[in-house]
């Protein structure tokens, strides 16, 4: 081994370290949201579920805000790889729109830290938080995202031209938005009729 390649192995195996240990408090901040509420996810109760110190929780996010941001783009991140294993990109704009939906609604049915994403998303509302601002950036970057798709759509045809492809894409928000919050509600819901029923009112609603 040359001298060269030992300082690369080992900043790879810090990193891989980092993001493990990442990913486990994420997931523990997401779990104690869902079972307790916002007001249990201190860093002290984050870092005993993960099995590590409340000071690593701390170094790792800051300030709740760099908890809840970190969150956000771990679960942009993962919903991002989702839609690009479906190759959205290259799909007529309808079914774009319909394929954001569809992966929108069958990952809030297993993903629990999406779950969590919107319980804090409420108790910062409620709270009239300064922490509903990365929440406000996260939810104008989808409605911008479904713009995009639907003026993709009326450009080739397969969206009718003249629905304004802004409050469409505020309106598609809105439903995933809404069911989101009414599966905090009804936990038990079948996501899986709603989900079918939406995309068929959905199709019915905007193809050309």
């Amino acid at each position: 081994m040359s001298v060269t390649e030992a300082p690369t192995k080992t900043r790879r195996s810090q990193a891989e370290r980092r993001d493990e240990s990442e990913r486990r408090l994420l997931a523990a901040a997401a779990e104690l949201v869902v079972e307790r509420g916002m007001g249990a996810a201190t860093f002290e109760n984050i870092g005993a579920r993960a099995g590590y110190s409340r000071g690593l929780v701390t170094q790792r996010f800051g300030s709740k805000q760099g908890l809840i941001e970190a969150m956000i783009a771990q679960l942009q991140g993962r919903l991002g790889a989702l839609l690009l294993d479906r190759q959205i990109e290259t799909l007529p704009g309808l079914e774009a729109v319909l394929t954001y939906v569809e992966v929108f609604l069958s990952a809030l049915d297993r993903d629990g830290e999406l779950r969590a994403y919107f319980v804090l998303l409420a108790s910062a509302v409620a709270d009239v938080s300064e922490l509903r601002a990365p929440f406000a950036e996260a939810h104008k970057g989808v409605e911008q995202a479904l713009e995009a798709l639907f003026l993709k759509g009326q450009a080739e045809g397969s969206i009718r031209a003249g629905i304004d492809a802004d409050a469409a894409a505020l309106m598609t928000g809105a439903l995933l938005f809404g069911l989101s919050m009414q599966l905090l509600l009804d936990p038990r819901m079948d996501l899986t009729p709603i989900r079918e029923t939406s995309l068929a009112t959905l199709r019915l609603s905007f193809a050309a």
